[in-house]
């Protein structure tokens, strides 16, 4: 009972000074770990803590339009540029990006090796359709970033992802959870699937899976933060949304997300954005750059709206 009172007025005292930061984002930050190593470092430097939610970009999303968070970070550009389009965020801000990878058993049942992205999913297809007990391919099946960007690569291969994901398809299984559960799915059926290569690498010791396509413009993965709009979202604490943007974009911010799993994986799980804008697609104003979206002008036009 102590510990429950000191830990609600402990609750209380974030509270009380504003210092509390509400955070929705993809599952890869957390299942790397990467993102209790950042919220540590910024609550640290700046004495804010940090509540996360992760649920992958499809619930990130739920969360900021509902108003429920300050912050959401995602990795999904065509949602990004409508969610802040619409008003729900301020600004859009690259600050990380990695790769997908295909992955799936070393015997690589389908023959997707030496082909590039779709083309492995167009055989994926076929050989599935052949032998549906030798050749299964897992989705995420949860409207995650990693899931849409599987739905852009069945639409590359020239095929509706409705008719991929149909009750009649029996090479095709989906998990509705995150990236960590369906690749511990992905390795139990000897499957493919798609992953982001930071979540991979962290679970890589647990799995007989390995990456057969990686890498290229097809298969990039990129992290973006965006502030909610307190004009949309009354409440929405912009002032520390903007702080943690601009510590994700810092030098020491960069500089950490750079270095992050080096020691353990022997390789990092994230890059940094900064100096590879034009390599990942984000133009030089959104790109590991301070945010400068005024959070008092948003303030003023919500209490206009009032």
């Amino acid at each position: 009972m102590l510990l429950l009172a000191l830990i609600a007025v402990s609750s209380a005292s974030w509270a009380e000074d504003g210092s509390r930061l509400k955070l929705a984002t993809t599952t890869s930050l957390y299942d790397t770990e990467l993102l209790d190593t950042l919220d540590q470092k910024f609550q640290d430097e700046y004495g804010v803590r940090v509540d996360s939610v992760s649920g992958g970009t499809g619930i990130a999303i739920q969360y900021g339009e509902r108003g429920d968070v300050d912050l959401i970070i995602i990795h999904d550009k065509a949602r990004e540029l409508k969610f802040v389009k619409d008003g729900h965020g301020l600004q859009r801000r690259c600050f990380a990006y990695n790769y997908f990878y295909i992955v799936s058993p070393k015997d690589d049942p389908a023959g997707i090796t030496g082909l590039n992205a779709t083309q492995a999913f167009a055989k994926i297809r076929e050989e599935g359709l052949k032998n549906p007990d030798k050749v299964k391919f897992v989705s995420r099946g949860d409207n995650s970033g990693t899931h849409t960007k599987e739905q852009s690569l069945w639409k590359g291969a020239g095929f509706n992802y409705s008719a991929i994901n149909n009750s009649t398809n029996h090479w095709y299984l989906e998990t509705g959870t995150g990236m960590g559960a369906t690749l511990v799915m992905t390795n139990e059926k000897s499957a493919y699937t798609l992953t982001d290569m930071s979540t991979f690498m962290a679970y890589k010791g647990n799995l007989s899976l390995v990456p057969l396509i990686q890498g290229g413009k097809e298969l990039l993965n990129i992290y973006v933060a965006i502030a909610m709009n307190p004009a949309k979202h009354q409440g929405a604490n912009c002032t520390l949304a903007n702080k943690l943007i601009n510590f994700l974009v810092s030098d020491k911010g960069q500089a950490l997300i750079a270095n992050f799993g080096k020691e353990k994986y022997g390789q990092p799980l994230f890059f940094a954005a900064r100096g590879n804008c034009t390599k990942i697609g984000c133009s030089e104003d959104e790109c590991a750059v301070p945010t400068n979206a005024s959070c008092s002008a948003a303030n003023n036009a919500a209490a206009e709206i009032r």
